[in-house]
């Protein structure tokens, strides 16, 4: 099974994110593997149901921010619904920002989201498995939150369930994974009015638990071996993938209904900033 993640943003790695910025070797890992891989395939079939399921909310013409584009897995999508003049992906790596160039034509900024290059806001932002890789997750949402405009949604995914907590977390930097009433408090903390806040990957669950804890308690030290643990899952047997693909990409079907499911190995959101919110222009962004 496997879960990796893309962020950027974060003081850890651009997309997988492990403990080894400069390492090179894991953006051509990710980008190899992302287009046909099922976790990143049904996450991007969730991602654009919840897009299909927002857009009558926002501007016909949208300005949209992914904070942490990493390889531009996710960014394409984005892209693809909202254009690519509309579209603007931001990471603090360049490794992963040189793949993000070759799958889309929109700008992608190599910047710090704490000291954003933009003196304008945004109708959308998109956090795709980034903000668990941040020691400090409220200051991020709430930096999100500033760089919206007044009612911008925020559309984000993140591990979900710290019973889950392995190898791969500890290989990708992570700090923690959420529950479903955690992520909502945080939410509401840093200025956001949460519309739907759901599980997915609920077939993962028990396979991902099971698989964990076979593979950590095979291997005592587990932390020294989480890079080849981790790779590992990036290769899994064609069958499985193709099984796992099909099965988890109906999800999506069930969000763009508006379900909401209760468990999976990962949560999605969508919240509207609060109006008394200040945005770029007020606190002087550059």
């Amino acid at each position: 099974m496997t879960e990796v993640h893309s962020t950027g943003v974060s003081h850890d790695l651009g997309t997988a994110h492990s403990t080894y910025p400069g390492d090179d070797a894991l953006f051509a890992e990710l980008f190899a593997v992302e287009d046909r891989h099922f976790w990143f395939a049904a996450r991007n079939r969730v991602i654009d149901a919840a897009l299909q399921r927002i857009a009558k909310q926002l501007p016909q013409v949208c300005r949209v921010l992914e904070i942490g584009c990493g390889t531009g897995n996710v960014l394409r999508v984005l892209e693809q619904t909202y254009g690519s003049g509309n579209v603007v992906g931001m990471d603090l790596y360049s490794g992963g920002l040189r793949y993000a160039r070759q799958r889309t034509q929109c700008a992608v900024v190599q910047a710090d989201m704490y000291w954003s290059p933009f003196s304008i806001d945004f109708d959308l932002v998109g956090m795709f498995d980034v903000v668990e890789h941040l020691a400090d997750d409220a200051a991020a949402l709430r930096q999100a939150s500033v760089l919206l405009r007044p009612e911008g949604k925020l559309l984000l995914t993140v591990p979900a369930h710290m019973s889950l907590w392995s190898y791969a977390d500890h290989f990708a930097g992570h700090h923690r994974r959420y529950s479903r009433g955690e992520l909502a408090k945080k939410l509401d903390a840093a200025g956001f009015e949460v519309e739907y806040l759901t599980y997915f990957m609920a077939v993962l669950w028990p396979l991902l638990w099971l698989h964990r804890r076979l593979a950590s308690w095979s291997r005592r030290n587990w932390e020294r071996q989480a890079r080849e643990l981790f790779l590992a899952e990036l290769r899994p047997n064609p069958a499985v993938n193709g099984t796992l693909r099909w099965i988890l990409e109906k999800e999506a079907i069930l969000i763009g209904a508006g379900r909401v499911l209760p468990f999976g190995t990962s949560l999605l959101a969508i919240a509207s900033k609060r109006p008394d919110k200040p945005s770029p222009a007020t606190v002087g962004l550059h």
